[in-house]
């Protein structure tokens, strides 16, 4: 079930303003209320999450000043984001950088798609996990979405 409750704050991590503005248009196809946070790199990223932490994190993978590799480590070396999902957002399929962000604790891993719509279809399946009331650490061979 998508979330209808009360408005989600969501945090994306991404260098590319296109990709941005593709993210947002698929969580407007959801129809579910939302703020969506943006940060341009991994230093702002940290920036933003001791400001708050949002409801679920979104990583890509190439950033500048701090990449998304980094990211989920310091991330996950902090016991304050135990309970943040992190689910990493990017263009890269090659097992090594998918089998490093498993090890790394990302909670899934989603490749950019090449239609909204496709992308629609995986933000579905990722916000019907009640991420309020556990952090999903899915069998290996469930990682990628």
């Amino acid at each position: 079930m998508l979330p209808v409750d009360k408005e989600k704050d969501i945090m994306l991590a991404e260098d590319d303003s296109d990709e941005v503005l593709i993210f947002d248009t698929a969580l407007q196809e959801l129809r579910f209320p939302y703020t969506l946070r943006h940060a341009k790199d991994g230093d702002a990223l940290f920036v933003l999450l001791k400001a708050s932490i949002p409801y679920i994190l979104f990583l890509d993978i190439n950033m500048p000043c701090k990449d998304g590799m980094a990211c989920i480590a310091e991330i996950r070396s902090n016991k304050e984001y135990d309970h943040l999902p992190v689910i990493m957002y990017t263009s890269h399929f090659a097992a090594r950088i998918i089998e490093e962000s498993f090890r790394k604790g990302a909670n899934l891993y989603i490749t950019k798609t090449a239609t909204i719509q496709e992308l629609v279809a995986k933000l579905k399946k990722i916000f019907a996990i009640d991420w309020a009331d556990y952090v999903h650490y899915p069998p290996k061979n469930d990682f990628v979405l």
